[in-house]
């Protein structure tokens, strides 16, 4: 008898002729992740995408209308038309400027200290820093004032400074502590082995080290100290910084060039977040 059963046939293959490779199929699970991203980048973007277009609405010159009313760019060269607005953003600007350089000086040294050193108070110190970044921002501000009135300071410029440092500090800290985390300190060893002192390895060698992680927490310090509110409410006292300009003009009516300095501050972040991102990828 032959091996093969009686109707039943072996499938003819063409001698030399490759196997034919089935492509796996794509499960429903390989589209979810790309489709929640899409959806979060959309949620994130939409609002400075409808900020951007409302800067070119022909609307009223005293305050905004919500109905699409014509494209136009006039209100661009009119962005300083309205003083106590420009003062403002100008009174911004200051504070986050000066709040970022001093806060960025002392959260690297803070850094430094947390993972070159080890001292008693060092896990204190930790816990403070994630301590403030948890802690809600009506805490920190009410906190902030009970002190100024314990103290008899009274509330200007000078009180926003030192509260958007007080709660700056921390984020530069973190930032900078997660870049020298990686750091190799046989570099430094081996310039003090070259004849080089403490200060020269530090600006010769850490410093440019190190400099991404300062650089980053320095912007994240200049935004968030730009657009805080509720901490400047708080300790303020009669000046006027550009969201609580924004916030009182709310009740009466946004004009056209709240828009038009939203958009240019956000593109300027974006040029300067770009500008880094080149400059990093040309030094690697």
């Amino acid at each position: 008898m032959s091996a093969v059963s009686i109707g039943e046939r072996r499938p003819a293959t063409p001698t030399g002729a490759p196997p034919v490779e089935r492509r796996p199929r794509r499960r429903w699970t390989s589209f979810a992740l790309p489709v929640y991203t899409a959806v979060v980048m959309g949620y994130l973007v939409l609002p400075i995408l409808v900020m951007i277009l409302y800067s070119f609405n022909d609307s009223s010159f005293k305050k905004v209308s919500f109905r699409w009313l014509g494209f136009t760019a006039k209100w661009y060269p009119k962005v300083f038309a309205k003083p106590d607005l420009t003062a403002a953003l100008k009174n911004s600007l200051i504070v986050a400027t000066v709040s970022t350089l001093i806060a960025t000086a002392l959260g690297t040294m803070v850094a430094l200290a947390l993972v070159r050193y080890r001292y008693r108070g060092r896990g204190t110190t930790e816990f403070v820093l994630f301590l403030n970044i948890a802690a809600p921002e009506i805490v920190l501000g009410a906190a902030l004032l009970s002190l100024f009135i314990t103290f008899g300071v009274p509330r200007g410029l000078g009180t926003i400074v030192i509260s958007h440092v007080m709660f700056n500090i921390a984020f530069v800290a973190i930032t900078v502590r997660a870049r020298l985390s990686g750091f190799d300190r046989s570099l430094e060893e081996a310039a003090q082995d070259l004849g080089a002192g403490p200060w020269t390895t530090f600006r010769r060698i850490t410093l440019p080290l190190i400099y991404p992680g300062i650089l980053a927490g320095a912007l994240l310090a200049f935004a968030l100290s730009i657009d805080d509110f509720v901490i400047t409410n708080f300790n303020a006292g009669a000046v006027q910084t550009f969201p609580l300009w924004v916030y009182g003009a709310v009740k009466v009516g946004i004009p056209p060039q709240v828009f038009v300095m939203g958009t240019l501050i956000f593109m300027g972040g974006l040029f300067l977040a770009i500008t880094n991102t080149v400059l990093q990828r040309r030094k690697a």
